[in-house]
């Protein structure tokens, strides 16, 4: 009888055993030599089923994209992303075997598949190896056992600045509708105008206008305020258009948008890992492609002041130079660090850090040594802009880090006075009715926790990874073991003393805010008073002037330690003459001045202080010496009658 399947579907074999038809038609054409291989001992030979080769399944979600295009390696890379988001970087054998994983066809039939696309033979005991031992460690596949396809376990890069806490805000098809709508303003032409209209409008916010007149004028009115912050937020999304259109217009297909937070700040995202097959010059688009968007936004809130007139608008203008710069810097995970990435052709910087310290060291410690493999893989040039960038920022987190602990004291002391009077004042701003300024102050102290919790959460992460590191490095050693005990030992010891003895420096004093609006209810601390300084006999009555007023001295006597400067100048009222009774002249420069002539009666009370005269200002004569610098006691023109 003969029966017809389709090719891949499954058929009783011979023993009533299921296996591939494709296998049982391949077996069939085996000759009788390699056949009595693979039959067992206990079975007669007519009765012996043909085994079934294992059939290797790939992890839910997992996505191959191909050969990175423009890599900085010396052998070609290939990316994969598994379901959970994490990247992989695979050779090209494994690279082709995961893209013969269909979970149908089993290792025999792959092998021929693999060995007919790589150009050399692959035998099906290669095929199991490298699925058990490879990819399924990697976490590309699953295990042949299992029974779903979920990974339980899979290596993850312990990324110390990565984003956490994924949440998905655009569906990859909406982003793909939304990359595809706006895919037109990285045409070339298009992007030139954009960034030639830019410059044009900077000269003249800047040049002309003045960039911080909007701002000033924004900062008095809370709900203002708001409102640039939420066109701040809004530019935030418009950035990650940027980068979805920009993959978009390469050929690559962007995934979706979502948001997480970076240590503890709310960040966005775009999943643009598809654009590594697309080259060099389509990922830098892509890098660049929010900041691009950024300037067009600028651009459309620069349209929007000229058609409505409101300064918000251009306030706005102001703080998108300010998020464009921060993006730009290759230290963290924003657009620079990705940016010279792809640069170097290495798509993790971060995880070259611990090869190219370990490399440096070995070539000056131990020379002639071979060069690490993590190392060796790099081409030259990209081996020079990785080295360098780890060798730059390296020694500015552990800077960072050691800062933040020499100031520790300082910090937390001035954030939590700052943030107690913050959340006072904000507090009254609601009780008493006023909405605007009271959510301006929840903003104003989210600002102060967020970098405090940010700063501490960094440093306990950073220096966890120091210590496991150090305690891998010095493992079996004891020597090693000792002198590290040691060594931080005195370290902490040392901070210790710093912060208990005062070594380290002190809270800053408060002061009043510099824009009331971002801090409601809180108000200036009250001026210091210096103790006066003890009499001097000789010198007759003076008055002294205190916030725009006089008042007569103590006891009628002298005013202690203030007296005009020898030869300076001070203005009298129009009409008056120096040193007539009952009229004193006086120098003012944060303290009052000495009267030059006959005291004013006991009875006189204090008048306000007069404006400015007209007149040109008389010589008073000194009363005594000078206990003022005549190089900083420069004469106020203020007078009192």
């Amino acid at each position: 009888m003969t029966v017809s399947v389709e090719p891949g579907a499954l058929v009783p074999g011979p023993g009533g055993f299921a296996t591939t038809y494709q296998q049982f038609e391949l077996h069939g054409q085996l000759g009788h030599d390699e056949y009595d291989e693979q039959r067992t001992v206990e079975q007669p030979y007519p009765a012996e089923p043909v085994p079934a080769f294992p059939v290797p399944r790939l992890a839910a979600g997992l996505r191959l994209h191909g050969e990175y295009q423009g890599s900085g390696f010396t052998e070609a890379k290939y990316i994969a992303r598994r379901g959970d988001g994490q990247v992989v970087q695979l050779s090209r054998l494994l690279h082709l075997v995961a893209g013969c994983i269909d979970g149908v066809s089993d290792t025999e039939r792959i092998s021929h598949r693999v060995s007919g696309l790589y150009g050399r033979e692959v035998s099906e005991q290669n095929i199991a190896y490298l699925v058990e031992q490879k990819l399924q460690p990697l976490g590309v596949t699953v295990p042949f056992d299992q029974e779903g396809d979920e990974v339980a376990e899979a290596p993850r890069s312990d990324l110390l600045l990565a984003l956490k806490g994924h949440k998905v805000m655009f569906g990859e098809a909406r982003v793909n509708r939304i990359g595809r709508s706006l895919a037109w303003l990285h045409r070339p032409a298009v992007v030139v105008l954009v960034l030639a209209a830019m410059v044009a409008m900077d000269v003249w916010l800047f040049g002309f206008y003045g960039a911080m007149t909007p701002v000033l004028e924004v900062l008095n009115q809370p709900v203002l305020l708001l409102v640039v912050f939420a066109l701040t937020v809004a530019s935030v999304v418009f950035h990650e258009f940027g980068h979805a259109s920009a993959c978009r217009y390469g050929g690559a297909h962007p995934g979706c948008i979502g948001c997480g937070l970076f240590l503890i700040w709310p960040s966005m995202y775009t999943d643009v890992t598809d654009v590594y097959r697309i080259g060099r010059a389509g990922r830098i688009r892509t890098d660049l492609g929010g900041v691009y968007f950024n300037v067009v936004f600028m651009l459309g809130m620069g349209g929007c002041y000229f058609l409505t007139g409101q300064p918000f608008f251009l306030s706005a203008v102001y703080l998108g130079h300010f998020e464009v710069l921060e993006q730009l810097m290759p230290a963290v995970r924003l657009d620079g660090y990705y940016i010279l990435g792809d640069l170097a052709g290495v798509p993790d910087l971060f995880g070259k850090i611990k090869p190219i310290l370990l490399s440096v060291l070995d070539s000056v410690l131990h020379r002639g040594r071979p060069v690490r493999p993590e190392v060796a893989d790099l081409k030259k040039s990209a081996r020079v802009i990785v080295t360098t960038w780890v060798l730059t920022m390296v020694p500015l987190l552990l800077g960072d880090l050691g800062y933040a602990l020499w100031n520790l004291p300082r910090i937390l002391s001035t954030g939590i006075r700052s943030l107690t009077a913050q959340l006072s004042g904000t507090g009254a701003a609601f009780a008493d009715g006023h909405l605007a300024a009271g959510l301006v102050g929840v903003l104003g102290s989210a600002m102060l926790i967020c970098p405090l919790a940010g700063m501490t959460y960094l440093s306990v992460r950073l220096g966890g990874r120091l210590l496991r590191t150090a305690v891998r490095a010095t493992h079996g050693n004891r020597k090693l073991q000792l002198g590290f005990c040691v060594l931080g030992l005195a370290g902490v010891t040392a901070l210790g003393c710093a912060w208990a003895g005062g070594i380290t420096p002190k809270p800053l004093p408060p002061t009043a805010p510099i824009v009331p609006v971002l801090q409601p209810g809180v108000t200036a601390p009250p001026p210091s008073r210096q103790a006066p300084a003890p009499s001097q006999p000789g010198v007759g009555t003076g008055s002294v002037t205190q916030g725009g007023s006089t008042a007569p001295a103590a006891g009628g006597g002298p005013v202690p330690g203030l007296s005009p400067t020898p030869g300076s100048t001070t203005p009298a009222p129009s009409g008056a003459s120096p040193g007539a009774p009952g009229k004193p002249v006086g120098t003012a420069s944060h303290a009052p001045a000495t009267v030059a002539g006959s005291p004013p009666p006991a009875t006189t009370q204090p008048a306000p202080t007069s404006a400015a005269p007209t007149d040109p200002p008389t010589t008073a004569a000194p009363t005594q010496a000078p206990t003022t610098d005549p190089a900083t006691a420069a004469p106020s023109p203020a007078a009192t009658q």
